[in-house]
């Protein structure tokens, strides 16, 4: 799992390389993180986790 400041920018930024978010959909984990996973054009799974205010 991979932090970041803002995902949906991340997220943006990832779809331009080929990108996909697995399954179509950003979680809430419980009101401290956004949580997604993307798979790479190489099949490479990431997780992404943006901590919440």
């Amino acid at each position: 799992m991979f932090s970041v400041d803002d995902l949906d920018e991340t997220l943006t930024r990832l779809a331009r390389h080929g990108a996909e978010l697995v399954s179509s959909e950003v979680v809430r984990y419980e009101d401290a993180y956004r949580l997604c996973y993307v798979r790479g054009p190489a099949g490479l799974l990431l997780g992404l986790a943006e901590e919440l205010p």
